[in-house]
């Protein structure tokens, strides 16, 4: 029995499409260029973080290692194009408290679930904050700019990374605890932040030690206390906010590796062995810490209970700062 051209063509193509599809699947994994989603501006102290682990994951795996930058809607752009990609392993993220935490609570529509759409791949560790200041503000320690601000309820503005960022929570949740009034103003990431601060037209920032660390250092803002247990080793000088007579107000922003959550597991755990080996090399964690990153290394079965532990935390200060959905 003979098939018409046609048909034989039509089956020699299909059979042709079968075995190109078999050898795709087949191929080692990764078999071309990885992009590593950063939800922020190009500049800021998560986007310095994701390019040193994205050129040594170049190394390691022997393909490039892409960073883009998809800033806006408090990091939700980005992280939602992630949840969206194809899982095939080729698109990650480095997300964060607000874009895999905040944003749940405060976003009406963020186009993602934190949960449920995401594996996490490893937990990096987490941002301690810093009180700074311009320089002509005439307040040197954090009683100075609770009397400043008591004086002119909501006359002092303050910068953060964006609405529902780490920077924001944390500051409404200082004032929560100190009875003042500070008037938010919001930027799409640090670098613009700390541009603004520098020149004068934001009046305090509790940012992240990263973001400010060089600029404090230099003069170019003053650091007046860091809302943290204790002191940071890369700013000895700073005092806590508990040395200065207030307590619960200390807050730190983790960072995470993510992938869709459909990525198979065999590239999963690849993805996963490779970040947290890369974090642990002793050159790796030297040039992350120097940026004043607290390193805390977690695979996902140690990261999930940290998860779900710290999306229930930041939920409460959300609620406590009396923060309303955007």
């Amino acid at each position: 029995m003979t098939f018409p051209l046609t048909r034989r063509m039509a089956l020699s193509l299909f059979a042709g499409a079968t075995l190109l599809s078999q050898a795709a699947v087949a191929q080692p994994y990764p078999s071309h260029v990885i992009k590593m989603v950063v939800p922020y501006p190009a500049g800021g102290p998560t986007d310095v973080i994701a390019r040193i682990v994205a050129e040594e994951m170049g190394k390691d795996l022997g393909q490039n290692v892409i960073v883009e930058n998809l800033a806006g809607a408090s990091g939700a752009i980005g992280t939602r194009a992630v949840a969206r990609a194809e899982p095939d392993g080729y698109t990650i993220v480095f997300g964060n408290n607000q874009t895999h935490g905040n944003n749940m609570f405060l976003l009406k529509d963020p186009g993602y679930d934190a949960v449920k759409d995401f594996a996490p791949l490893a937990g990096a560790g987490a941002f301690e904050h810093v009180f700074v200041v311009k320089n002509d503000l005439p307040v040197k320690s954090i009683p100075d700019l609770i009397e400043l601000a008591k004086k002119d309820p909501g006359k002092l503005n303050y910068g953060s990374t964006g609405a529902g960022s780490g920077s924001h929570l944390a500051t409404e949740l200082f004032m929560t605890r100190t009875g003042i009034k500070m008037t938010h103003v919001p930027f799409r990431g640090a670098a613009p932040l700390v541009t603004e601060l520098m020149a004068g037209r934001i009046d305090v920032s509790n940012s992240t030690l990263p973001s400010v660390l060089a600029q404090f250092q230099a003069g170019q803002m003053r650091a007046i206390g860091i809302a943290s247990p204790q002191r940071n080793p890369l700013a000895p000088d700073v005092p806590t906010l508990r040395e200065q007579g207030v307590t619960d107000a200390d807050a730190e922003s983790w960072a995470a590796f993510f992938a869709p959550v459909n990525t198979p597991k065999p590239i999963l755990d690849k993805l996963s062995s490779t970040i947290i080996t890369i974090l642990n090399k002793p050159d790796v964690k030297e040039r992350i810490t120097k940026l004043g990153f607290t390193l805390n290394v977690r695979d996902p079965e140690a990261f999930r209970p940290y998860l779900a532990k710290e999306i229930q935390t930041w939920a409460e200060i959300i609620k406590a700062a009396n923060i309303s959905v955007e």
